[in-house]
């Protein structure tokens, strides 16, 4: 995801359990899953199992403990989103969201009721719409958007943040015309008649975002606020956040320091800001919530804009896709994260760029394969591979981090991007995980949702939220609901060095509890995409509690 933040805010509450210090917690009332079992009752004191299994042992193990009546509901090990963009989760509820948009026409709307409740000369920023179900069959332009504000600048970006469109007023502010080029690793999509469309994709984004006015300290932090408590609020107990600025890490550390994060979280920092971690490896806050453990580097674009680097030519238009970052900077920064520890996750779309970073790895480590298995380096998205590749992350020792909901949204067009022999290596869970490879499953918010049951549904059933599946969506890779809930909880721990505290319910180890209002091992697949979040414990803190 590329995130373009605004300086508009609005100021929406969340009711979540203010925060408290651990404490005894006695757990029944409905299936607790522990990951390696499933038992009537959990016991919790000081922040750790005390004990899992019959409700008269649990008693017995936490006496006087606060009585949790499950009522029904099901709970499990945390779930841990293993990427994530943490600011934009809070950017997207405090700017124009385009999430469902049916159409060009619709945008339209949304786009000029927006600027009259929100007057004045400052660029609107947006994001989130998806051209490829709109009736309109194309991207749409800035003469779409001129036609809703045509006196301040536009900035709305495609849900996957490779791609935005900008108005006449916004292509002006950045002296866009006929004759700017492109910079590498990206595209000025042109009309006709040569005339910029308005349409900019991956690195040609940075033409507008350098013109933007930052957002304010306050905003970034309420931002990093609106994001912790909507996750908890969902039932995730962290996140592996993706793309992190060094003011970020420090906004969430001053929450832990109060009390007021209520998730765990781990950082990848940008390319840009991850000279710290790079000299002198992972580290983490006083509290333990927050911690630094790696970067994260782009190598291609994105399937929907059709920049994902492929081997052969996207089979509905011309062009391979782009490489946005320079074989001999992602070399460097390799040999800087060998030396200091830091851990490298890698962006990678297309079965090219899949290749190339798999190859950077290798390459990186020479002979030392065991060095590599060590540095659990990771791909992310890890969406389209060649047959050859696949096994190339158990051999390696590579971690795929992979978002199940890209797969029920993108399988609406990617047969038309790929064609049907390359599907078959597209969003291959199955596949992976026969060859031994530990998949870190996550949701790329604000790209998707950020709901752990949809991604948990999109594993296991593969079909979109109506249940929906076409021929071409691969049936075949859908896990079983152990496998999805190994790649919600156990994978993400081991993507970021947490196995042997979290992942699983076990003694002695932090009480990171999800609770939701169905049983995800044995509900019908469509009361799973209804469910919701009813608690979620964060080291046997009550972080959030669904309204009764």
């Amino acid at each position: 995801m590329r995130a373009i933040l605004s300086p508009l805010i609005l100021t929406v509450g969340l009711a979540l359990a203010a925060p408290a210090a651990a404490q005894s917690l006695l757990i029944h009332g409905g299936p607790i899953y522990t990951g390696a079992a499933k038992v009537e009752a959990l016991a919790v004191k000081d922040g750790k199992v005390a004990f899992a299994g019959s409700l008269a042992g649990a008693r017995k193990a936490a006496p006087g403990a606060k009585d949790v009546d499950l009522k029904g509901a099901a709970a499990y090990p945390g779930f841990v989103d293993a990427h994530a963009h943490l600011s934009g989760i809070g950017f997207r509820e405090m700017t124009l969201t385009l999430e469902g948009t049916p159409s060009i026409e619709a945008l339209v709307v949304r786009l000029k009721d927006w600027a009259a409740q929100h007057p004045g000369s400052d660029p609107i920023v947006g994001r989130g719409w998806i051209e490829t179900h709109w009736p309109e069959k194309r991207f749409p332009s800035r003469a779409d958007l001129d036609r809703a504000v045509p006196d301040r600048p536009v900035v709305l970006t495609r849900a996957d943040g490779h791609a935005l469109v900008a108005n006449s007023q916004m292509l002006a502010l950045a002296q866009i015309d006929r004759d700017t080029p492109a910079p590498a690793g990206g595209q000025i999509l042109k009309d006709a008649a040569g005339e910029p469309t308005g349409m900019l994709i991956d690195n040609a984004m940075d033409l507008v975002e350098a013109k933007l006015p930052k957002p304010s300290a306050a905003a970034q932090a309420q931002a990093v606020k609106r994001g912790v408590d909507l996750y908890a609020s969902r039932g995730w107990t962290g996140l592996h956040n993706m793309g992190a600025s060094v003011d970020e890490v420090a906004m969430q550390a001053a929450l832990a320091g109060r009390g007021q994060l209520p998730i765990r979280v781990d950082n990848y920092m940008s390319q840009a800001q991850g000279q710290g971690v790079l000299k002198d490896g992972p580290s983490q806050d006083v509290t333990g919530l927050v911690r630094i453990r790696g970067v994260k580097m782009y190598m291609d674009g994105a399937l929907g804009s059709r920049g994902a680097a492929l081997l052969a030519p996207y089979a509905d238009a011309e062009g391979t896709g782009l490489l946005l970052t320079p074989p001999e900077t992602i070399k460097a920064v390799l040999v800087q994260a060998k030396a200091s520890g830091a851990q490298i996750a890698t962006h990678a779309i297309g079965d090219r760029g899949n290749r190339l970073v798999l190859d950077a790895y290798q390459q990186a480590y020479g002979a030392d394969a065991a060095g590599l298995k060590a540095a659990r380096w990771r791909v992310e998205h890890a969406q389209v591979l060649a047959p050859e590749d696949l096994p190339r992350f158990a051999q390696l020792g590579v971690v795929a981090s992979m978002q199940p909901s890209h797969a029920i949204g993108d399988l609406y067009f990617a047969p038309g991007r790929l064609g049907t022999e390359r599907l078959k290596g597209a969003y291959a869970w199955e596949s992976l995980l026969k060859t031994g490879a530990v998949i870190a499953a996550g949701s790329d918010a604000p790209v998707e949702k950020g709901d752990p049951l949809v991604e948990f549904y999109a594993a296991a059933y593969r079909h979109d939220l109506k249940g929906f599946a076409g021929p071409e969506w691969g049936l075949d890779e859908a896990v079983t609901r152990q496998q999805a809930l190994t790649m919600l909880t156990k994978g993400p721990a081991y993507a970021a060095f947490h196995e042997d505290e979290l992942g699983v319910l076990a003694l002695g180890k932090p009480a990171d509890v999800s609770v939701f209002s169905v049983d995800l091992m044995t509900a019908p697949f469509a009361e799973i995409a209804k469910a919701h979040a009813v608690m979620t414990i964060v080291g046997g803190r009550v972080v959030y509690e669904a309204p009764r």
